[in-house]
């Protein structure tokens, strides 16, 4: 099996060399916009692998999502607004967030609570994300 980093490290420098200067024409003039369709069309191809438990098509079908992920990103980092990193930052942090039951040793005793609790932090962020911006 590949190193995970080594992987995913090689298909940021092709999404980079794909829409760099000497790149692919398809992939340069991409936007966020213009990628939205095809999200949505390998989406459905990976739901469609996962409820027929095709191995094989799930994992292609994952790596044409991350591949879109990657390219999202990027595109937003060549418009100086995000980058990968702060997507990675972003979900790493609310994945914590979310899980203090993981993380900070909050108690929770059934799947129930398990709901109510995500549904309650997931609450108080919409809050201060209306917050920020008033």
């Amino acid at each position: 099996m590949p190193n995970t980093e080594a992987a995913f490290q090689k298909l940021v420098n092709i999404v980079k060399t794909l829409r760099g200067e000497n790149g692919c024409p398809w992939d340069k003039k991409q936007s966020a916009a213009s990628l939205s369709n095809y999200l949505r069309e390998e989406m459905d191809e990976l739901l469609q692998a996962i409820a027929n438990n095709d191995i094989e098509n799930l994992c292609e079908e994952a790596g044409d999502v991350m591949f879109l992920i990657v390219m999202l990103a990027q595109i937003n980092a060549e418009n100086k607004l995000f980058d990968l990193a702060d997507v990675l930052h972003s979900i790493n942090e609310k994945m914590v967030r979310r899980h203090p039951h993981v993380f900070a040793g909050t108690p929770v005793t059934d799947e129930d609570g398990l709901r109510r609790q995500w549904q309650s932090i997931k609450a108080e962020e919409k809050s201060k994300k209306k917050l920020t911006f008033l």
